[in-house]
């Protein structure tokens, strides 16, 4: 889960502890609102990663977006998206239970990726956007934290925890939350859109290849974009320029559009 901005620490819950059929395992990453642990489901015998709320969070009022993330997942069923094994209430403390992955893909990014690595890592996420996008739902935190990767290749998009369901193709009542350095500038503003997660798409694809991400103002030539000449053809760089326009109007309208124009550069995309 992507880290935020923090509230206030929690105790830790010890590992061995029995939270209704999980035992507590490492704790994997946290964030303001959860902390993920390793845990094993001694019902199925399967280890999985147990999303845990902090209780001041619950406290504060925020139990009912918990569950909206729960629904809204619920409701997206796509391989390139992690579904929610199970959700309930232990000891009146609500817990959620994910496939267990192998790593994050912030955690991938600290190594070299190969190019076509990063290829299919860009189209999997890509196509699980276009997905959330054409059941009207903006993610409005994508960044790698938040793109879980398994041993057999699979990429993985998780944490709705803010996502929108969109009513129009412009959220009237916006939230400026998001995660520093992905967020695009008119969700800062407080007005997320379906553009939105192009940009920060945008800004995945432009770190896959250049290992660098690109920093307010977002003028080219960025750090980076020598290595991205190096790598890629104009066709797929001026892809993922289109995608990190700041001004929005001039990005991809949602990433089913941008799912189409990947496609058509991908065979090509390489300059080796």
């Amino acid at each position: 889960m992507a880290p935020s901005a923090r509230p206030g620490r929690s105790r830790s819950l010890a590992r061995g502890k029995m939270l209704g059929k999980y035992r507590i395992g490492a704790q994997l990453g946290e964030g303001g609102f959860a902390v993920v642990y390793k845990a094993r489901d001694t019902v199925e015998g399967i280890d999985v990663a147990l999303k845990v709320p902090r209780a001041q969070m619950l406290a504060g009022g925020s139990l009912d977006d918990l569950l909206k993330e729960v629904r809204i997942t619920g409701r997206l069923e796509h391989p390139g998206i992690l579904p929610i094994k199970n959700a309930t209430f232990v000891e009146q403390q609500l817990v959620i239970a994910y496939p267990l992955g192998e790593k994050s893909l912030a955690d991938r990014l600290r190594h070299r990726i190969a190019s076509r690595t990063a290829l299919d890592y860009g189209q999997q996420l890509l196509e699980a956007v276009a997905y959330a996008h054409s059941r009207r739902v903006i993610h409005c935190d994508i960044n790698p934290n938040n793109v879980i990767l398994f041993p057999d290749g699979t990429a993985r998009l998780t944490d709705f925890g803010i996502a929108r369901i969109a009513l129009q193709t412009r959220m009237i009542h916006g939230s400026g939350t998001g995660t520093v350095g992905y967020i695009a500038p008119e969700q800062a503003l407080g007005q997320p859109s379906f553009r939105s997660d192009v940009f920060s798409l945008g800004l995945i694809f432009f770190r896959l290849f250049s290992g660098v991400l690109p920093c307010w103002p977002y003028v080219w030539p960025m750090a980076g974009s020598a290595k991205l000449r190096r790598k890629l053809r104009p066709e797929m760089i001026e892809f993922i320029r289109r995608a990190i326009e700041v001004n929005e109007r001039r990005r991809f309208r949602n990433a089913i559009p941008m799912l189409s124009a990947f496609e058509k550069v991908r065979k090509r995309a390489l300059r080796t």
